[in-house]
């Protein structure tokens, strides 16, 4: 009797990393209107820089203009790459900016080093989604709030008071990410993270970090943002 024939579907084949990265410069562009000026300028200052630097200090020497011109251009591909990774990400960010779960988004994809956070909110406001994220590292502990001040100060003061529960001097830092006028866009709260002076050490951290979850009760995320879905895709 014949071998019946394996039907079992292929899983799709992922696209190549020049594939993704085309795909992450289209959906950039149709968010951010001036990545394609970025991109050149990231390309042509570096190689005229180093064909500069070529004329300047080896004159009429064509192999060290050539290889000035090439590592001009390596260094301009280099800066477009940075350029179309740090656009991209923020065009992503600009997608989501206003929804429930945007922060937890940003805290489980793009902490720095150093840095402790979860996607999951420490408090939420179930009737108008409004919450409160808590991230902790060298600079202590910050609480950041996502939606409007004037509704989230009173779950921002009952997380600030059972952080001061644990004793010592541990700083606090109050974060807000929302429609009032001097809150700290999305796409700028990694960023803002590591300007805080430091002041705990890594052991302190996660000994902080350990403290403070086994206080705080697991709450849902808040529905209206998928976290995996919130950053472009990127070659593996």
């Amino acid at each position: 009797m014949a071998r019946s024939k394996d039907k079992t579907p292929r899983p799709p084949k992922k696209p190549g990393r020049m594939k993704q990265m085309w795909q992450v410069f289209q959906m950039t562009r149709r968010y951010d209107k001036k990545i394609v000026l970025f991109m050149v300028l990231g390309f042509v200052v570096p190689v005229a820089v180093a064909l500069g630097l070529a004329l300047i200090l080896s004159p009429g020497s064509i192999l060290n203009i050539v290889l000035w011109t090439i590592s001009g251009v390596l260094t301009g591909i280099l800066a477009m790459l940075i350029i179309l990774g740090q656009r991209a990400e923020k065009a992503a960010y600009t997608q989501i900016e206003g929804q429930p779960g945007a922060v937890g988004a940003v805290l489980r994809g793009s902490l720095k080093r150093g840095w402790v956070g979860s996607e999951m909110p420490v408090a939420v406001n179930g009737k108008t989604q409004d919450a409160v994220y808590r991230a902790v590292g060298r600079g202590g502990v910050v609480l950041i709030s996502e939606g409007p001040r004037t509704r989230t100060t009173r779950m921002l003061e009952e997380e600030r008071r059972m952080v001061t529960r644990l004793g010592g001097s541990i700083a606090v830092t109050i974060i807000s990410v929302g429609p009032d006028a001097d809150a700290v866009p999305l796409h700028k709260l990694a960023r803002r993270l590591t300007r805080i002076k430091p002041t705990l050490t890594k052991a302190e951290v996660l000994a902080v970090n350990n403290r403070l979850n086994s206080m705080t009760k697991k709450l849902p995320i808040p529905k209206g943002v998928d976290p995996m879905k919130a950053r472009p895709q990127r070659g593996n």
